[in-house]
């Protein structure tokens, strides 16, 4: 998936957003000023927008057999073709009803983190103390205190007493960020179908988390993940793994809400840091009052709202087009529908390889060991609901995905003649769905707030998701670790973890003005967390499946593993940006363009679409460094053994192995202790 980021002129926006006394004030004030603007102006903009509109569909209904010219009115009965400009600022009419869609989700997400945050949680406090012993969490590994409905316990995974469907949608509306739910179409666009293909191994990584990963989690009860690795191998090993969730932590959190920032200026005209504060801080008040159930709940709705939005765009955008055969037949004509590259070359974007081993491998990370995931997971009551989540779960993410493809199949066929990436009506790559969203849906109102709050609830329970894990990261791997001689007490565990998610969502609203600069924003999201997560995927194979493995080798091979994975990504996104090294678009046309653009802006643009063949390892494809990283820190921490010594495999806890390896151990622990008969 990769999505373009040209840089826009944003620096004299960003002095004088952090010059200003208050940050979010100044947003607050500056979007309240927007409203009234549009709300003056939208009689006039949606009569043009309807015009526009109706000129729009008539010309993509029809077969395209010449050139139609989009008019602005005149005196005379002459017509003239719209500028960039003109048609990009016709296309942004937001008007009142939008907003109030928009902030009616944002009300909606802060009064379920306010009802249980306060009202749910003043209810528990007076039924405290009538639960029979019975009802009470089971047994396990995650200590004595945690077991007596403690703070951290309702906190950060509901006392483990939560539902699977909602569960299981709060899963899908994390799992899609804004940026997946933008980029695949956008990926559709531009590189064809091959993507959709990766859906097959969803399928196949669950099957893996089933049978390995999900039986030893569940058994441990952890709260975080990285406390499998004290307990595996060492302290250090524990402090390794946090460390590096919360480095790719501070890196996702702004990205996570850029995209949609962007969709939102793409609409509306507002900047993109004047949106991001207020809906940073929004989602920070009721992830920090709400807890894991606030977050639960609030995906719910969201994901909601993600489907909702994603069915009416596809059903008025086919009909637009003139049905489905319309959509099939110019994707096929433009080369969309195509299959994964038979190939094997590391270095194919989207090759056999690269979508199903490499795919795999990339999912695998996502519903296996991440912390985000896990910890969803362990707030429900036992492995059967475990399981019923990850297929309720699994069916859920398939159908969304394949929305995604769908609409970027839609949107190609809208513009299959006239590309707005080449002629500039769409200055980056994240603003190509939301562009053919307002025409699609700009003639009735409340349809592209509602297609926002879509892209930004999708952006929410990403960010809510991350600033819950990191509160249970911080608090389990670096807070408690250094207070076991005096203990935490329930006010200072609440302080703390509260603390955590103020202060990672302040942080995230100026990180915002790094991860602009940055270029591929899409591609640089599923980088960062490959080349983190490879190695950490690494850990967590040789732990439950090679018991002879040992602490130092761990170690060593993990350290080696992921400076390896981060020369690799960081030279792939220098040659990204750089441009010494792209993969090859399809091809795009603006034989049919209705408006005046710049025609160099075509003929520079040529190149992307010439043959490009990579020589380098960090030419390869982003989808194999999950896979890479993984292998290379399994291969090196077996190698190591020959230095540092094979571990005892006796000496490792059963309940930290995969269960097949358990009962392989059993099986050979009871043939070794059998006593020949002498005669």
């Amino acid at each position: 998936m990769s999505t373009t980021i040209e840089e826009e002129g944003t620096t004299m926006a960003a002095a004088e957003t952090l010059n200003t006394p208050s940050t979010v004030a100044n947003a607050f004030v500056q979007t309240v000023q927007s409203i009234i603007s549009s709300s003056t102006t939208s009689k006039a903009t949606t009569t043009s927008a309807a015009a526009l509109a109706s000129t729009t569909t008539a010309s993509t209904a029809a077969p395209a057999t010449g050139t139609t010219t989009l008019s602005t009115p005149s005196s005379s009965s002459m017509t003239e073709k719209l500028s960039v400009s003109d048609l990009s600022s016709a296309l942004q009419h937001f008007g009142i009803v939008d907003y109030l869609v928009f902030i009616a989700m944002l009300v909606v997400c802060a009064v379920i983190g306010f009802y249980f945050g306060f009202i749910e949680k003043k209810k528990k406090k007076k039924q405290k103390g009538q639960v029979s012993a019975d009802e009470k969490d089971g047994p396990g590994a995650a200590g004595i205190e945690e077991r007596r409905g403690s703070e951290a316990l309702d906190y950060l995974v509901g006392g483990r007493k939560m539902k699977v469907f909602p569960v299981s949608l709060s899963l899908v509306a994390s799992f899609v960020s804004g940026i997946s739910l933008l980029g695949t179409s956008t990926e559709i666009y531009v590189y064809g179908t091959q993507y959709a293909f990766i859906l097959i191994t969803l399928a196949i990584s669950g099957l893996i988390s089933w049978y390995i990963f999900l039986p030893v989690f569940c058994n441990l009860q952890l709260t975080s993940t990285y406390e499998y690795f004290e307990r595996r191998f060492s302290r250090r090993m524990r402090i390794f793994g946090a460390s590096l969730f919360v480095l790719k932590a501070i890196i996702w959190l702004p990205i996570a809400v850029y995209v949609p920032a962007l969709t939102f200026n793409q609409v509306s005209g507002i900047g993109v840091h004047t949106i991001t504060p207020i809906v940073i801080v929004i989602c920070t008040f009721y992830t920090t009052v709400g807890g894991i159930k606030g977050v639960v709940w609030t995906d719910v709705v969201q994901s909601v709202i993600m489907y909702g939005s994603l069915v009416i765009i596809m059903i008025k955008g086919t009909l637009d087009l003139g049905g489905f055969g319309v959509v099939w037949q110019r994707n096929l004509e433009g080369g969309r529908l195509n299959v994964p590259d038979w190939s094997l070359d590391p270095t194919v974007r989207m090759s056999v390889l690269s979508v199903f081993v490499g795919g795999t491998f990339f999912k695998l990370q996502n519903t296996s060991i991440n912390q985000a995931t896990i910890q969803r997971f362990m707030s429900l009551p036992s492995l059967k609901h475990i399981k019923q989540t990850l297929f309720t779960f699994s069916i859920g993410l398939i159908l969304l995905y394949m929305s995604c493809v769908y609409v970027g199949l839609v949107c190609y066929a809208t513009y299959y003649d006239c590309d707005p990436m080449t002629t500039g009506l769409a200055g980056r790559r994240d603003q190509l769905v939301p562009l053919m969203v307002m025409r699609v849906l700009g003639v009735v109102p409340g349809l592209p707030g509602m297609f926002v709050s879509a892209v930004f609830s999708a952006a929410l329970s990403s960010l809510s998701t991350l600033l819950n894990s990191l509160a249970a990261v911080i608090l389990e791997d670096f807070a408690k670790p250094h207070m076991r001689n005096k203990p935490m007490t329930e006010q200072t565990v609440a302080v703390t973890m509260r603390l955590v998610v103020i202060i990672f969502g302040i942080c995230s609203i100026f990180m915002v003005y790094v991860v602009e600069h940055l270029g591929m924003v899409l591609q640089l999201s599923a980088t960062l967390q490959s080349s983190l997560y490879g190695p950490m995927l690494g850990i967590f194979t040789v732990g439950m499946l090679m018991p002879w493995v040992g602490e130092k080798s761990m170690f060593l091979s993990s350290v080696l593993s992921f400076a390896v994975m981060a020369w690799i990504t960081v030279n792939a996104q220098i040659a990204n940006v750089s441009g010494s090294f792209r993969h090859t678009k399809l091809p795009v046309s603006v034989e049919h363009c209705d408006y005046e653009f710049d025609m160099s802006r075509y003929l520079n643009s040529t190149a992307e679409y010439e043959p490009h063949s990579g020589s380098s390892v960090y030419h390869m494809s982003f989808l194999l460094y999950t896979l890479t990283g993984a292998s290379l820190n399994i291969v090196l921490s077996n190698l190591a053994t020959f230095i540092f010594g094979r571990q005892d495999v006796n000496s490792v806890d059963p309940q930290l192995l995969a269960p097949f390896v358990q009962r392989l151990m059993l099986k050979n622990s009871r043939y070794q202790t059998v006593e020949l008969r002498q005669f």
